[in-house]
Parts: structure tokens; sequence; C-alpha cells
């Protein structure tokens, strides 16, 4: 049993409910309500608002679990400002939220944060986004921090998770 926390970004969220939507496989959604209830799968508040920009099954979902959706702290707020410095391409002007470097800044947090528990936690960034060379992506800012990141099918397997 594992004692990873996972920080979520949207696009994994939202490739999950596309390809293994709620009505289809509960038991899939079953086990990511159980990390959230146990703490170990959280995100941003950002994502949350991502998330409900579109009225879907997803943004229904994402409304009933809200002690999974992280508001922003004084800390975070300063790692978002100093990422964004450092990568200002990051993040795309045009969209109204953009949870990008909060995902990375909540992770940065929780990692840096001491632990109240004798279990070492490993905190791992998970995006459906890849490391591609120098691209300013949620990966290759992860590296940057030394910050795991990983897809939604790497975090069922890392939590030996079967369907």
């Amino acid at each position: 049993m594992s004692s990873n926390c996972y920080i979520i970004d949207t696009s994994s969220l939202i490739e999950l409910n596309k390809h293994n939507p709620r009505d289809v496989y509960p038991g899939v959604w079953k086990k990511i309500e159980r990390l959230i209830n146990s703490d170990r799968l959280v995100a941003p508040k950002e994502v949350f608002n991502e998330i409900k920009q579109i009225d879907d099954s997803l943004s229904r979902w994402a409304k009933n679990q809200s002690k999974m959706f992280i508001e922003p702290t004084y800390k975070q707020i300063e790692m978002v400002k100093e990422i964004l410095k450092k990568y200002p391409s990051l993040i795309k002007v045009d969209r109204r939220y953009d949870a990008d470097p909060w995902i990375i800044a909540l992770a940065i947090e929780l990692t840096t944060s001491p632990q109240k528990t004798l279990l070492t936690v490993k905190r791992i960034v998970v995006t459906e986004e890849k490391l591609r060379g120098n691209t300013i992506r949620i990966p290759f800012i992860c590296k940057k921090y030394t910050i795991e990141a990983i897809d939604i099918i790497d975090m069922f397997r890392t939590e030996g998770w079967k369907f």
C-alpha cells in the first residue's frame, strides 16, 4: 500500500472522464474518491474553476468533491509569482483560468511542508502533459523542482489498481 499524495491536473480528470465515464466505470471513480477522502488526491481550486467552465458529468462530479480542491495559500501565491517570473510561457494569456502554475505551487508547498506522519509521503503531480525537450509545460517545471510527474494510468499502476 502506497502512501503517495497526488496533485492532479485538469487534463488527467478530463481524460479519465472521456475514456472511463462514471456510468460505465464506477469502480475507477470509487477508487479516485477513496484517494480524495483519505487526503491523498488533491488539486488547487483553479482546477475546479477550469472543470466547471463546461457543464458536464465531470463538472457535476467535481462539485461534490469539495475536499479535493485546495484554496490557495500565501506561500502558493508567492510560488506562482516565482514560477511565472521564471517561466512566463507556462500560462496562456487568453484563458480565463490556468491551473498549471497552481498545480506546481501546491506540489512544492506540500513537498516542503513538515510531514505530520512517520511514513515518508511522496508528492507526485498527475498530468497528461508530457515532457518534450525544453517545452515549458508542467512536467518540465516539475523536473526543475525535483517533483515527479506522471499520467493518470501511471497513478493507477503506482497504486496497484486493476480493473
